[in-house]
């Protein structure tokens, strides 16, 4: 896949705090969706997931912020999936504003934890891979 999975949001008015500009955790938030979505289009539900016995586990974030975000401005998350041969992988995702402003970037280190056992599985591309219908969007 050439350009990385995108979804907009609009920022309401209800995730602003006392300053008047997008609390930090919805950045998040914001990622989080991206991700759960971009595995919705590769035809990964969460029944699916449940049905696997393995799940992603985000092990690690690392968020820079760049501007604030105000109620009303309408932005794209994007989410890119970087497999690597190990028990982890990185989703590298950006928040931009709608003419391509960047807001914020986050890169996440995760796996996938087999929940029978509670441990990462050997190879969560493969895990992935075999639940997609459309493992492109997910970088495959």
């Amino acid at each position: 896949m050439s350009e990385p999975f995108t979804v907009r949001i609009v920022v309401r008015g209800y995730e602003l705090d006392i300053q008047g500009h997008l609390n930090q955790a919805v950045y998040l938030l914001y990622c989080e969706h991206a991700r759960w979505e971009s595995m919705r289009a590769a035809g990964i539900t969460t029944d699916v997931l449940a049905a696997s016995g393995g799940g992603p586990a985000v092990l690690e974030n690392t968020m820079r912020y760049h501007r604030e975000l105000r109620g009303g401005d309408e932005v794209d998350v994007t989410c890119e999936w970087v497999w690597g041969t190990g028990k982890t992988f990185r989703v590298n995702q950006t928040i931009t504003l709608a003419d391509g402003t960047l807001v914020a970037d986050l890169t996440s280190v995760v796996g996938v934890i087999d929940t029978a056992v509670r441990k990462l599985v050997a190879s969560p591309a493969e895990h992935f891979r075999s639940l997609a219908k459309d493992p492109a969007v997910l970088g495959f």
